[in-house]
């Protein structure tokens, strides 16, 4: 059996054992956990501006304080509440972003207090099944698609924010909703096999 190291993976997460480890484990894997998605799409948002990694390495702490991204919870944050979170060195102290995520808490109530399933409504976008794409280099690999427009305007529609396109696609490759792995990564293949 190949080493950890010796696996061919996507250029994007490097050498860094905790970018190669959410690759190996997450990215790309089919999600359809409705919390799992809210979390995903809070810090997606979270994001913007940034390099993952700096996410990736703030999420334990970000389940701790945002109530492991319960919506409910999250939906009822106070005005107190935000200034304590903005004064967490533990997460993205950006008052917008973190305003942004009990704002699309509360949107997300909304869909479904008007019978809206989350997770079909947001994997409509690719018919509820994962795309599979076969990008040989990461320039091949889009920032934003049809799919990711039609995803951030709908949204924003529902009253969510932080929701641009690229981040919408983001949140569909992080998500499994495309399997964007390089034809030539140990994911590829694996990914694919469970849409």
């Amino acid at each position: 059996m190949a080493s950890a190291q010796a696996l061919v993976r996507c250029d994007w997460c490097g050498d860094d054992p905790l970018y190669q480890a959410y690759h190996d484990d997450e990215w790309g894997v089919p999600l359809r956990d409705e919390r799992k998605l809210f979390e995903f799409l809070i810090l997606e948002g979270a994001q913007a501006g940034l390099a993952w990694i700096t996410v990736l390495r703030k999420r334990a702490h970000y389940r701790e304080v945002f109530d492991q991204f319960d919506p409910e919870q999250v939906a009822r944050y106070c005005p107190a509440r935000i200034e304590t979170l903005l004064q967490d060195p533990g997460i993205i102290r950006n008052r917008l972003k973190v305003e942004s995520a009990v704002r699309n808490a509360r949107a997300w109530l909304a869909l479904k207090d008007a019978g809206i399933d989350p997770v079909a409504w947001l994997w409509q976008w690719v018919e509820g099944d994962p795309q599979q794409n076969h990008w040989r280099k990461m320039s091949d690999v889009p920032v934003t698609t049809p799919a990711s427009d039609a995803m951030s305007k709908m949204l924003k529609q529902r009253g969510f924010n932080f929701v641009g396109s690229t981040i919408c696609y983001a949140f569909m490759q992080a998500t499994g909703m495309v399997n964007d792995h390089l034809v030539t990564c140990h994911r590829h293949q694996a990914c694919a096999a469970m849409a």
